[in-house]
């Protein structure tokens, strides 16, 4: 089923192998209109360099495309760069331009443009020595949207991890999962499931914090004085969440076979499992928005920018998220 907006790519940091990864998905049509928000000059630089004939089509808010592009085309809204770009050499003059890619690409989906946007890998060092604060998609978008409380999500084929910390050191994780926490995060995780994946009755696997779930607090008490109070809270308001469960036994296939996301504590106890699952092929998702936004799961590869040799198969799922999202929300 055809989503009758367009979705758009963001190209992330120029001088990276997001350009590339734009002109290489180019070679074949899309089910959807897809839309780069990205400078044309660019696009057209990188496809000479890649010696690859993607024809760039311009578009913009007069002129949205409603039909797919034919393979070997491209749709381009223009975006002007601030400087030249060479492929794998950063330059913090184009710093500006990667945000307002980003920022075309949030306000259009905003205002019903478009479907949903997808990312690729932005460099957060050199948009910050650009002069802009800048820690990363997630809460630039969340900022963006007038968003309290985001979720990030990772997920490949099988496999869904939320996380209700992101990135804490480790000696910080403890006193940042409290109920109230807990509380919205397992909410977004649970209404977006159902809105934005279509799933009526999503059943969530719910990791402890401590080694063996705390072993009935021999091992830590956070699971006795906060994750089952708070769990127990949530049941009675319908959800389906099983847990806490010992992390180093969660991420079976028996467990894994009958549920629809796993929410982690933190970054390492989740993420690891799904990358080695799934690293090349799996999609960020940012959940709590009143949009819909996937990405890669990799970052900017400079030193692959230009080459050819790099793999798509991460923004393909993404797209394919996106798409799946949209047509679960229509």
């Amino acid at each position: 089923m055809s989503v009758s907006r367009p979705f758009v790519l963001t190209p992330g940091e120029p001088a990276g192998i997001g350009p590339d990864l734009c002109l290489l998905l180019a070679r074949e049509a899309q089910p959807q209109p897809l839309i780069a928000i990205a400078s044309h000059s660019l696009l057209a630089e990188r496809a000479a360099q890649l010696g690859l004939a993607i024809e760039l089509h311009d578009v913009g808010p007069d002129n949205w495309p409603s039909e797919p592009a034919p393979a070997n085309s491209l749709y381009v809204w223009d975006t002007p760069l601030d400087a030249p770009v060479l492929a794998g050499q950063l330059d913090p003059r184009n710093g500006r331009y990667v945000l307002e890619t980003l920022t075309r690409a949030g306000r259009g989906c905003l205002n019903g443009s478009f479907a949903g946007m997808i990312t690729a890998p932005v460099h957060k060092g050199v948009i910050n020595e650009a002069g802009v604060p800048f820690s990363g998609h997630t809460e630039f978008l969340a900022e963006l949207t007038h968003t309290e409380q985001v979720v990030m999500m990772l997920a490949t084929h099988g496999l869904r991890v939320a996380l209700v910390t992101t990135h804490l050191p480790l000696k910080d994780v403890a006193a940042a999962i409290t109920p109230e926490r807990l509380e919205r995060v397992t909410r977004i995780l649970h209404n977006d499931l159902v809105s934005k994946f279509g799933i009526a009755q999503p059943r969530i696997l719910v990791c402890g914090l401590n080694p063996h779930a705390g072993e009935g607090g021999h091992l830590g008490r956070e699971e006795i004085e906060i994750i089952e109070p708070t769990l127990a809270r949530l049941r009675e308001a319908g959800l389906d969440l099983i847990g806490p469960l010992p992390a180093d036994t969660l991420f079976t296939p028996k467990n894994l076979e009958h549920c629809d996301a796993v929410l982690a504590m933190y970054h390492d106890q989740g993420l690891p499992v799904l990358k080695y699952k799934g690293f090349g092929a799996a999609v960020n998702v940012t959940l709590g928005l009143p949009i819909i936004r996937t990405s890669v799961d990799h970052g900017t590869a400079l030193d692959l920018a230009g080459s050819g040799r790099i793999d798509t198969g991460s923004l393909r799922v993404a797209l394919e998220t996106a798409y799946q999202m949209a047509r679960s929300r229509s």
